[in-house]
């Protein structure tokens, strides 16, 4: 054998060594729960510590927001105040997100609703309309399932019933491979911030600026980096398996939750036609809605539309009625 091709087996031998070393280290990595926003505050549950962010009018009635997957409470910050004149809006990152703890096991849809409503029955919620974006419309729907006295009314925003709607890429799907993964998230921790932010633009409508949906404009990549990598994965994988177990709409139909679906018309994850068309189909009741000129993400894109809309089907405010009809004179 000759020497050049001894040294270059060498090489080889000591970056799979490397990549295997990185790969244990980053897959058994954890994170402290701690408050990260101003405003925010920590709430013990029994699979974990999350940070909670409570605005608005503390006698209203309550909404709760729940955010996407690879995101945090910053994804509501311009949705947020447009609610809380006459509600009681609370903020929950979830486990694996922004402030909350990172543990290295508890990623289930299930287990998450169970520290969202753990969080809230703390703070005295009931009878709340919870707000899912993406992710969050996954745990809503748990949450709807779990403790139909708390989450009394769902809103789903741009989360299709099952896997079949959407449109990952390959750079999405290799992120998950054993010790490839491991890698880019490694990776992750020194690119660049210009090339992350780019990883979200299908998370918007076709070009759409990201910064101007954010106070902070590296938002995106501060909350991708929040993660560890098995937060990352398991997140993915555990909302994979929700859905396989029992779609969305078949979950909410059984729930008999007052819903409501809003999808961006520019959704470049999911055909939001196809998936709010099966919603109709399959969920007795569900009232869908289009929002024009955005993407996946219209609570960050076009907050001003969505408020009205979630505000039409959150619970009057305490002590107020809703319109009725006037009966028609004999």
């Amino acid at each position: 054998m000759s020497r050049w091709l001894k040294v270059t087996l060498g090489v080889l031998a000591g970056i799979v060594v490397l990549l295997a070393i990185n790969a244990i280290v980053v897959s058994s990595a954890t994170k402290g729960a701690y408050v990260r926003d101003t405003g925010g505050r920590l709430v013990e549950t029994s699979n974990g510590t999350v940070q909670v962010l409570e605005q608005g009018n503390p006698q209203g009635t309550p909404i709760v927001l729940i955010h996407c997957y690879t995101c945090s409470i910053n994804w509501w910050d311009d949705l947020a105040p447009l609610l809380e004149r006459d509600h009681r809006v609370i903020r929950v990152d979830l486990l694996g997100h922004g402030g909350s703890d990172k543990p290295s096991t508890g990623y289930s849809i299930d287990d998450q609703a169970t520290a969202v409503a753990e969080a809230l029955a703390k703070l005295g919620v009931v009878n709340a309309t919870v707000v899912g974006h993406s992710l969050g419309a996954s745990v809503a729907t748990a949450l709807a399932q779990q403790s139909p006295q708390l989450a009394s009314r769902v809103v789903i925003i741009d989360q299709a019933p099952e896997d079949g709607f959407d449109n990952e890429g390959f750079a999405q799907r290799i992120s998950y491979w054993p010790v490839i993964g491991q890698a880019a998230e490694r990776l992750l921790r020194i690119s660049p911030k210009s090339s992350i932010r780019d990883q979200y633009d299908d998370a918007f409508a076709p070009g759409y600026e990201i910064s101007a949906g954010f106070e902070n404009p590296d938002q995106p990549v501060e909350d991708l980096r929040a993660m560890t990598y098995t937060a990352y994965k398991d997140t993915h994988d555990a909302e994979q398996d929700f859905v396989d177990e029992a779609p969305l709409d078949e979950r909410l139909a059984a729930a008999h939750t007052p819903a409501m679906v809003i999808f961006g018309a520019e959704d470049q994850l999911y055909d939001s036609q196809a998936a709010m068309d099966r919603y109709r189909q399959n969920v007795p009741g569900i009232q869908t809605h289009l929002i024009p000129g955005a993407g996946h993400s219209p609570n960050v894109e076009r907050p001003n539309l969505v408020a009205p809309l979630v505000l039409s089907w959150a619970a009057p405010p305490q002590g107020a009625l809703r319109p009725q009809r006037k009966k028609p004179r004999k």
